[in-house]
C-alpha cells in the first residue's frame, strides 16, 4: 500500500514529544485505551459496506499484533511508524500480512483474488497493463501476479516470492498503491492535535 510513495514521504521520526502528543490524541479519541475497528474506519473516513471498509478490516487485523480485536497505543504507534518511515520491504511485508487471510505464510488464489477484487473496486475497475492500454479484470490481475511472483509455480506465493516479485515489478507496486492514504490522515491528526493543544 503506497509503496511507491517512499521517496515522497518525509523521513520523520516519532520523537518523545510527538509520542506524548499522539498519546494525548489517542486517549481523547479512545478513552478506553483501545482503538476498535469501527473507530479505526471512522478515523480514515471509510464508510461501512464499501470496498475500502473490507480492505480496512484486513489492515486493522494486520496491525492488531496480539489479535485481541483492538489496537492499543503501542500497535497504533507501530502503524504510524510504518506509514511514516517504513522502507519498501517493510511495507511489502505488511501488505503480504494484509493479504494472508488465514495467516499461514502463503497466499493462494482464493486469498489473492479476494484482495485483488477489493483493490479493483477501490480503483473503480481502472487497472491496466504496464502500457496503460488494456483494462484488466480481477482474474487477469491474479493471473498476472501469480505469473510474475510464483517462481516455483506451486500455486502459492510465499513471503519471499512476494517480496522479490514486487520489488522487481513496477506494475505490481503501482497496483498495490491505493488512495486510502494514511499519510494524509496522519497530517490531519497532527493538525487536530495542534488545535487541541492551543
Amino acid at each position: 500500500m503506497g509503496q511507491n510513495q517512499q521517496a515522497q514521504m518525509p523521513a520523520e521520526e516519532l520523537e518523545l514529544s510527538s509520542i506524548h502528543d499522539l498519546y494525548k490524541f489517542f486517549i481523547m479519541e479512545c478513552p478506553s485505551g483501545s482503538l476498535y475497528l469501527h473507530e479505526f474506519k471512522r478515523m480514515f473516513g471509510v464508510q461501512p459496506g464499501t470496498p475500502e471498509a473490507q480492505y480496512m478490516d484486513n489492515i486493522f487485523r494486520a496491525f492488531d499484533m496480539n489479535h485481541d480485536n483492538t489496537m492499543d497505543f503501542i500497535e497504533y504507534v507501530a502503524a504510524l511508524n510504518l506509514v511514516l518511515r517504513g522502507k519498501l520491504e517493510d511495507k511489502l511485508r505488511w501488505s503480504f500480512k494484509v493479504f494472508d487471510g488465514d495467516d499461514n505464510g502463503r497466499l493462494d488464489r482464493r486469498e489473492l483474488r479476494k484482495i485483488v477484487t477489493i483493490i479493483y473496486k477501490i480503483k473503480k475497475g481502472s487497472v491496466t497493463d504496464e502500457e496503460g492500454t488494456q483494462n484488466l479484470t480481477p482474474d487477469q490481475v491474479c493471473t498476472r501476479i501469480f505469473k510474475e511472483v510464483d517462481v516455483n509455480n506451486d500455486g502459492q506465493i510465499t513471503l519471499e516470492e512476494f517480496l522479490e516479485g514486487a520489488q522487481r515489478s513496477p506494475w505490481l507496486q503501482s497496483f498495490l498503491q491505493l488512495d486510502v492514504n494514511p499519510s494524509g490522515w496522519i497530517q490531519n491528526v497532527q493538525t487536530i492535535m495542534c488545535c487541541y493543544m492551543m
